[in-house]
């Protein structure tokens, strides 16, 4: 993706001020970390700014990023991550449209082969009660395991689509990608998962992000970053229609 960081803070920034940047990133840049192409923190760099990235996105992953421009400010903030406290929320259109209104999914994660992320356990050892799905302890993989929780609301289904809000309770990689697709709903347009190659961009979108700012008065970040149409593209392409969904997210995810 061809960037300049002028461009970048003009377009994408969702908040500013003298201690963070909050960006709505495009699907198809890395936060930081990227061997083979630009990233964000490169990017910046190169322009003579120091970003200190709070949390990750994935690469093929829109939405919002919080990036502390303050070193001071970055150690309170990510402990919030490490702590479970930060209030995260995701969008995601998937496949399949036989999930439940609500649902929870309890599924640990573990790393294989080729440093892929996977369940920690076989396949079929995929449990479902009612809206909740699970693994055994007795049927976890002898491997190096990490508990992750993801809750889920289905905000609408059309056609061969649903599209889900979501608040990931732990934030492991991959975690929210990785555990739909076993669950067998995988979001299209996904690397990972879809060998289609149909749809330009995964359909994965950071939405809401709330967390403690003793700086600011109140001391509250309650950031919200709008997806673009290219994440609607699957879904609608009627601008009226996607902002009425995520209308009815909000209030889902609220209650």
């Amino acid at each position: 993706m061809d960037l300049d960081w002028r461009s970048v803070r003009e377009d994408y920034t969702v908040f500013a001020d003298d201690a963070v940047l909050a960006l709505n990133k495009p699907s198809g840049i890395s936060v930081t970390g990227e061997r083979h192409d630009t990233d964000l923190v490169e990017l910046a760099q190169a322009a003579g700014t120091q970003l200190y990235p709070v949390h990750r996105i994935d690469k093929v992953t829109s939405g919002l990023v919080l990036l502390a421009t303050d070193l001071a400010a970055h150690g309170p903030l990510t402990r919030q991550f490490n702590n479970q406290t930060a209030r995260k929320a995701y969008l995601a259109i998937v496949a399949g449209t036989d999930l439940p209104d609500r649902g929870e999914i309890d599924l640990p994660l573990s790393v294989g082969r080729k440093n892929r992320v996977r369940i920690a356990a076989p396949r079929e050892a995929i449990k479902r009660e009612g809206d909740r799905w699970f693994i055994d302890d007795a049927d976890l993989l002898p491997a190096k395991n990490y508990p992750s929780l993801t809750l889920f609301s289905t905000v609408a289904r059309h056609g061969e689509h649903a599209l889900l809000a979501l608040r990931p309770v732990t934030g492991r990689r991959h975690q929210i990608r990785v555990q739909l697709a076993w669950i067998g709903h995988p979001i299209p347009g996904d690397p990972l998962f879809d060998r289609t190659a149909t749809l330009p961009r995964t359909h994965l979108h950071s939405w809401k992000l709330g967390l403690d700012a003793d700086w600011l008065t109140p001391p509250v970040l309650d950031l919200e970053a709008t997806p673009g149409p290219d994440f609607w593209e699957p879904f609608t392409s009627d601008p009226d229609e996607g902002a009425r969904l995520l209308h009815t997210a909000a209030q889902l995810i609220s209650d």
